[in-house]
């Protein structure tokens, strides 16, 4: 699965014109965009990715003219880097103002404290190397290092407002970057018209908006991606932005035992929670909900996080669910997901796109014990919850695959996760022993949209398909896996 990323609903804060980033997800986050003449803070610590966005901002020029004033890397170098990722920076004047150039002594900071060495002076060097006028993206990197060339904070205050106030006058719309937890980072903070702050930790690579004048944006924590064609953002999913409408209506199992005691089935743009030990027959009866989807004409999409597609496919094949057919039909996508490489706004993207741009209809997710990899460290219910808040809202039936540890016992859990409340529906499949033989029943333990049947029924998987037989009677203890019988039954 490769996650695009889609932009955010217009809304009345997207009206001003605004200056796209040359990175889709962050302008999905700064809800169109930076906007025109204001100068924005990238703050962060080293390799979090500062000046990879702004050369992402510089690419996105396009034919128009861009700067690139460097205070800590030479201009060779920043090209290189940027070729690497596959970032053009033919067309931007790039202002090397490192140590290395020939315009500094490197000897004489040896001798005297780094402010006596004369500091350059940033405008007059800017407006000699753009002898056209100022371009209108301007990025600085890092303007923090300018401190070292100052004698105190308050010249450098002043003198850095001074600059960012001539270049957006001019027109520009300015990045400049800052190394996180340094004096001049904290000076800058307050300087910015907004402030993007870049971080790693145990979760992965993420991106806080901090403030930004003049618009609204995205706040919260946005998943980030670099890799060998830069960085990508994947905005965080909020659920009540997104709505589509649709008939609410009764899905049928297309079994005449398993319909029965659902009630009719399940319902459009509802969360069922398909729960049960291993290998009794979850991801079977997801399946099969597939297959009459694909009848009907409706497309569905499983993503598995647990098994490759081949298996899957010979695993439901041989109990007669043509899931090659589907696929190559595509009425069925089915993906798979290594959870330890996608960040939970990352895989919420793809799942994004399966919906928005496929149209489809039904989503399994299986198993929550897999997706849990994902969050690395994290509550897996505030993802699992927005994500399952999203679907509903476009009328996406969901099936969640959830694997309880106990075969049997005498205390019934329907997830290890805390997730009960989310579910619209709970089916429950279950072992009991009987005669010395294990065997399977399916029960439906809630549904909120209407009537079911309270009892258990016998659940088989055969070489035609899944059978529900009917339903159990005369016998107790049936919960807990070890059934006795009552009277004479």
């Amino acid at each position: 699965m490769e996650p695009k990323i889609l932009k955010n609903k217009p809304s009345v804060r997207q009206g001003k014109p605004r200056v796209p980033s040359g990175i889709g997800g962050l302008d999905a986050v700064l809800h169109g965009g930076f906007v025109p003449r204001r100068a924005y803070l990238v703050s962060g610590g080293p390799g979090s990715g500062k000046t990879t966005l702004g050369l992402h901002f510089l690419a996105a020029a396009e034919d128009e003219p861009a700067l690139l004033v460097s205070l800590g890397e030479v201009a060779d170098d920043i090209r290189d880097d940027a070729a690497s990722i596959g970032l053009d920076l033919s067309a931007v004047t790039l202002l090397d103002l490192t140590l290395g150039d020939a315009d500094h002594d490197l000897a004489s900071y040896q001798l005297l404290e780094p402010w006596e060495a004369e500091a350059p002076d940033l405008r007059e060097r800017i407006d000699f190397a753009c002898p056209d006028g100022i371009p209108r993206r301007v990025f600085i990197d890092a303007l923090s290092q300018f401190r070292h060339l100052v004698p105190d904070a308050f010249q450098f205050r002043k003198q850095v407002m001074a600059l960012l106030q001539y270049l957006t006058a001019a027109g520009a719309t300015v990045l400049f970057t800052a190394e996180q937890g340094t004096a001049a980072d904290d000076d800058l903070q307050y300087l910015g018209d907004g402030t993007l702050k870049l971080e790693r930790d145990e979760a992965g690579r993420a991106l806080h908006v901090l403030k930004c004048r003049g618009t609204g944006f995205a706040e919260g924590r946005h998943a980030v991606r670099l890799g060998n064609h830069g960085m990508q953002i994947y905005p965080r999913l909020i659920p009540e932005d997104h709505r589509q409408t649709f008939t609410a209506e009764a899905i049928p199992f297309e079994l005449a035992g398993l319909d029965a005691l659902t009630g009719g089935g399940l319902q459009r743009g509802t969360m069922t929670l398909i729960s049960g030990p291993s290998g009794v027959g979850k991801t079977s009866l997801g399946a099969h909900v597939m297959r009459e989807a694909a009848r009907r004409g409706e497309r569905s999409v499983i993503f598995s996080f647990e098994e490759r597609v081949g298996t899957l496919s010979h695993r439901c094949e041989q109990i007669g669910i043509p899931l090659t057919e589907m696929i190559n039909t595509g009425m069925l996508a089915v993906e798979e997901i290594e959870p330890l490489r996608y960040m939970p706004e990352e895989f919420a993207c793809g799942v994004r796109r399966e919906v928005e741009e496929r149209g489809v209809r039904i989503v399994m997710l299986d198993s929550i014990s897999g997706y849990r990899q994902s969050v690395r460290g994290e509550e897996v219910t505030p993802h699992i919850h927005a994500l399952c808040r999203y679907l509903s809202n476009m009328g996406v039936t969901v099936l969640l695959i959830s694997e309880v540890s106990a075969i049997a016992g005498s205390e019934v859990h329907v997830s290890e996760y805390g997730i009960n409340y989310l579910a619209d529906a709970v089916l429950m499949l279950r072992y009991i022993e009987l005669d010395g033989a294990l065997q399977k029943t399916i029960g439906m333990l809630k549904k909120r949209t209407g009537n079911f049947e309270k009892m258990l029924r016998h659940f088989e998987i055969t070489a035609e398909g899944l059978t529900v037989g009917a339903p159990i009677t005369g016998m107790r203890g049936i919960m807990s896996g070890l059934p006795d019988t009552l009277g004479d039954a």
